[in-house]
């Protein structure tokens, strides 16, 4: 009778070993399995994610200088029609990433700066100057700085960053819907993730 309860309990005791480290390798294989799944995703979102849009400024520019006093100036004006590409882009082949397969999260260490690409053209009407104030580089520098500062008031104003920024949400979205499916956590900066909007960085801004 000794015999067989020592048996079954060996019996008893082999099978629970015998599961509990098919049940370890089982999660360690979907562990593994979900982080080439993350791996993956990451890389169908590694792209160059660009919105466009086109302006249009008039600037009339205006330069007086006094000569023998505030009788006697010499004026340089002309009138600057501006047609600019714009373009707002984030290189999310630049994000950077750590899978921690025994927390179950993902963490996202860097989101690259969006950018402002402002591609203006401009074309000069009426371009009058005096002999004594003739116009210079830094007449044209002045007007460049002037409507380019306009430009981005206006981009400002504008859709095209909040247009932006949705296809930037609708990217990054893909990891949050992915983590939360799977089971997962979705950390940026030492926070859990629950709100995209908070992924969204100032812009820089590039000027050709």
């Amino acid at each position: 009778m000794k015999k067989v309860l020592v048996g079954a309990v060996i019996a008893l005791a082999s099978v629970l070993i015998y599961k509990s480290c098919t049940d370890a390798n089982s999660n360690k294989k979907v562990l593994k399995e979900n982080s080439m799944l993350l791996e993956q995703q990451i890389k169908n979102v590694s792209k160059l994610v660009v919105t466009e849009g086109h302006f249009a400024e008039v600037y009339t520019y205006a330069d007086s200088k006094e000569l023998f006093g505030p009788l006697i100036t010499a004026d340089k004006k002309a009138l600057v029609v501006v047609n600019a590409d714009v373009t707002i882009a984030y290189d999310l082949s630049k994000i950077t990433f750590d899978i921690a397969e025994d927390q179950k999260t993902l963490y996202l260490k860097n989101i690259p700066d969006p950018e402002i690409k402002i591609s203006p053209d401009f074309e000069y009407y009426d371009v009058s100057a005096d002999y004594l104030n003739q116009f210079g580089a830094e007449d044209y520098n002045t007007i460049k700085r002037n409507v380019n500062a306009s430009l981005l008031k206006k981009i400002e104003n504008s859709s095209l960053k909040s247009n932006a920024q949705n296809r930037l949400i609708s990217e990054l979205g893909k990891f949050l819907v992915l983590t939360d499916a799977m089971g997962w956590k979705l950390v940026y900066k030492e926070q859990k993730v629950d709100n995209l909007e908070s992924l969204i960085k100032p812009m820089r801004v590039l000027i050709e």
